[in-house]
């Protein structure tokens, strides 16, 4: 008798169909929902359609435009900072050794370690007495401080995989210091460094509890408007709100990904030439 193969089945591609129906299946309820007045248990279907998420969205165009704007803004100059400073801490961390580094490190992990709450109570105090406490600069700061260590966390991973024989070796080439970084590393470094943009975006722009505490209420941003809804129940408003939050991030994901694409061409363009 002839045996019967049986076909290996490929665990990745399993792994795959997972995610993706775990990420497909919120989206479809969130879709849903926006066109939704009501739905009940245990209904297959949405008893009552409703365009009133939208309606709400487009009454208020000129007040939500600036908001996005305000709060796209802010949100971009955490995630530039958190990079800028976050790649720095990282080539600190990976290729120094200093005194008082494992402190600072785990100084610089403290956001992860500390509910939001008490942080953001405790250094509301501090910012009152800096003068910071309702003020957008104020917000960023607080942001910063608390989308810093993603990045951080990201960019010493990145580094310490790329690590520094690049680096030495460009240099014996006849390049300088700040030619073997920006020419070298940092192209290669480009994927790490678009995740660490991400993170601190999204950490900076779903911040509510810090924005709405450090901002005292002047500071609007798009969590603040929102959040009234997801407290109330209000799934057609709060659903309609989060598909325009994640159509915001889907289109800063692919700016940032054209700007560093861009950076990494021009860099490889001066590099061979």
């Amino acid at each position: 008798m002839k045996k019967l193969k049986i076909k290996k089945i490929d665990k990745s591609k399993i792994i795959l169909v997972i995610v993706a129906i775990c990420i497909l299946l919120p989206l479809l309820n969130l879709i849903i929902w926006a066109f939704t007045k009501r739905w009940s248990w245990p209904d297959l279907l949405p008893e009552i359609y409703s365009l009133r998420g939208f309606e709400e969205i487009f009454r208020r165009k000129g007040e939500m435009l600036t908001i996005f704007m305000s709060s796209i803004m802010l949100s971009m100059v955490v995630a530039i900072l958190s990079v800028i400073i976050g790649l720095m801490t990282s080539r600190a961390f990976v290729f120094y050794e200093f005194k008082g580094k494992n402190k600072l490190y785990f100084a610089s992990i403290l956001p992860f370690l500390i509910p939001s709450t008490v942080f953001a109570m405790g250094i509301h105090v501090t910012f009152i007495k800096l003068g910071l406490a309702n003020t957008i600069l104020g917000v960023i700061i607080v942001h910063l401080i608390y989308s810093l260590p993603y990045a951080t966390r990201l960019l010493m991973d990145g580094t310490q995989a790329v690590g520094k024989k690049l680096e030495e070796q460009a240099k014996v080439l006849g390049a300088n210091t700040f030619q073997a970084f920006t020419k070298v590393t940092l192209p290669i470094l480009s994927p790490v460094i678009l995740s660490s943009l991400i993170m601190a975006y999204i950490t900076s722009f779903s911040q509510y509890f810090l924005t709405l505490l450090i901002g005292g209420g002047k500071i609007k941003t798009f969590t603040i408007v929102m959040f009234p809804y997801i407290s109330g129940g209000d799934r057609n408003i709060v659903a309609t709100y989060s598909l325009v939050f994640l159509g915001i991030t889907l289109v800063i994901f692919s700016f940032f990904n054209f700007v560093v694409s861009k950076l990494n061409k021009n860099i490889s363009t001066d590099f061979y030439n």
